[in-house]
């Protein structure tokens, strides 16, 4: 089976490429460092030129290192991010008498609960995002290779999906679904 985010997995790949050589590339520097080539002593220069770069220089190229690997950390885990984040809604007017407030992620915890209790559905996460008055319900399901994804959307939407309407109600909430079927230890995913 293909995968629907390609994108996502050529990103995945060319940073494991890019580490791979980072490493590598780092590991010969430091045996290089040690003498393990045999050319030369540890003392030997490694590009001509016998005049240390000024202080400043250091401190740039760590200040540049460590900006580099954040960026590239943050770059990784936004890869691995599937669902958007939770949001904090105002639910109703605020009075004299102060505001209610309900955090996305509430609402949608108890959708998860009972997508979890669903035959063949092994884990359910679920999220909203958008306002309080036109939230769209995003939902990640890990299932087994032998669940019918078709029945098993049909009862999300007219079970779980329901049941959150009616708690916030609203007429409609626009759902995306992406089922991951569990095979072995691996996750392979449909849309």
């Amino acid at each position: 089976m293909t995968s629907a985010n390609r994108p996502a997995r050529l990103n995945r790949g060319l940073l494991g490429l890019l580490g791979i050589l980072l490493v590598a590339a780092g590991g010969l520097l430091i045996t290089a460092h040690f003498g393990a080539f045999g050319q030369g002593s540890r003392e030997a220069a490694v590009v001509p030129g016998t005049e240390e770069p000024p202080r400043l220089v250091l401190y740039l190229v760590i200040a540049g290192a460590v900006v580099l690997v954040l960026a590239a950390l943050r770059w990784l885990a936004a890869q691995f991010t599937r669902l958007p984040k939770s949001a904090v809604w105002q639910v109703g007017a605020a009075d004299d008498l102060g505001r209610t407030q309900l955090v996305s992620n509430t609402a949608a915890e108890p959708v998860a609960v009972d997508v979890e209790t669903y035959a063949g559905v092994r884990s359910a996460t679920a999220r909203l995002s958008g306002t309080a008055l036109a939230p769209e319900l995003h939902l990640l399901v890990t299932t087994d290779p032998t669940a019918d994804l078709t029945a098993l959307r049909r009862r999300i939407l007219e079970h779980a999906v329901a049941r959150l309407r009616t708690a916030l109600d609203l007429g409609a909430i626009p759902v995306t679904v992406e089922f991951r079927i569990a095979d072995r230890g691996r996750a392979v995913r449909a849309r």
